[in-house]
């Protein structure tokens, strides 16, 4: 049933992905499929660093580099064979790098983990609400 499945993930707030990890990877070894974890950087960060290019470009790489070494530590959680699961990290806005990502590799479900309602996100984390809205393919959002 799903052969791709794209995991967003926020590898400095782990603890919305613990139990999403363990549904992509129900999903995951059903159908032998592969998990791509996504990481999206915020770049709200070369705001605060207009004028200092040469700082925006360290800080970049320095996040980046942190990102990548928090999803391998991610993968181990997995139950499934580490070959089948993929890593990409990349700077943007959230809901928009899902959505450009969801449709370039063709995948077949998203799985996100969601905060818990609280008053400013009424029903779901905003970031899992504005993917659910914008996504052209099934979405599984787990609490």
């Amino acid at each position: 049933m799903y052969k791709k499945i794209l995991m967003p993930v926020d590898v400095f707030e782990m603890e919305l992905s613990d139990k999403a990890v363990r549904h992509a990877s129900f999903l995951a070894r059903a159908d032998n499929a592969s998990i791509t974890l996504l990481n999206v950087l915020p770049v709200n960060s070369r705001a605060m660093l207009r004028g200092f290019s040469a700082d925006i470009k360290k800080f970049e790489t320095y996040m980046a580099a942190e990102s990548e070494k928090k999803l391998r530590d991610l993968k181990r959680l997995f139950d499934i064979d580490p070959a089948h699961i993929h890593t990409e990290v990349r700077f943007g806005s959230v809901r928009d790098e899902i959505i450009a990502m969801s449709a370039e590799g063709e995948y077949d479900v998203i799985v996100i983990g969601s905060k818990k309602p609280g008053i400013t996100t009424h029903l779901l984390g905003s970031n899992a609400e504005s993917v659910l809205r914008y996504a052209k393919l099934p979405v599984l959002v787990v609490r």
